[in-house]
């Protein structure tokens, strides 16, 4: 039986359970460090949290992304260390980046974690060369997509049904500055 479980737990995401009641934290100080697979734990705690009425990555899906070397990823801690927001972006040979999953703790929202870890990433890849940045949003989180707006993402186009329970999502892009001047 335990094999059978470990084995589900490598395909299938973690269940999410009861809702919580969201309690704000106490203010703090954030800083931007980079994720590794050190945080695997940490992340798919978060993940589940961050996530509860969409689509959760699974163990497999977050080990890949940790282990990819075209891949980054950061995460946001308190001065205590503890994890409160993840980004992962994939970055592809021709001088695109697809923005696979950014996340902030319930608690810790409204306060610019989700811009923050977007700044940081783009400026990453700016350094590296990459020149376009394209994401997935749900059509019904006009929060995040008001984030991405006024990051200077603009939706191209309306995916039907692409999530699992049938909700379209947009693709939104943002060209990058050249640095290769």
């Amino acid at each position: 039986m335990a094999v059978l479980q470990t084995i589900r737990n490598f395909f299938v995401p973690i269940e999410t359970g009861e809702s919580e009641a969201v309690v704000p934290a106490p203010p703090t100080e954030y800083e931007v460090h980079p994720l590794t697979d050190k945080h695997l734990s940490e992340v798919l705690r978060l993940n589940v949290r961050c996530f509860r009425n969409g689509e959760n990555y699974t163990k497999h899906t977050f080990n890949y992304l940790l282990s990819e070397p075209r891949n980054l990823s950061y995460r946001v801690a308190t001065p205590a260390g503890e994890m409160v927001g993840f980004v992962f972006v994939l970055v592809n040979e021709d001088g695109s980046a697809h923005l696979t999953t950014i996340g902030v703790a319930p608690e810790h929202r409204r306060r610019q974690i989700g811009k923050r870890l977007l700044t940081h990433v783009e400026e990453a890849l700016v350094l590296r060369g990459v020149l376009t940045v394209v994401l997935e949003v749900r059509v019904s989180n006009t929060g995040a997509q008001s984030m991405y707006r006024d990051s200077g993402y603009t939706v191209v186009q309306r995916l039907a049904k692409y999530y699992n329970n049938g909700e379209d999502c947009f693709l939104m892009l943002k060209a990058l500055p050249d640095n290769r001047s």
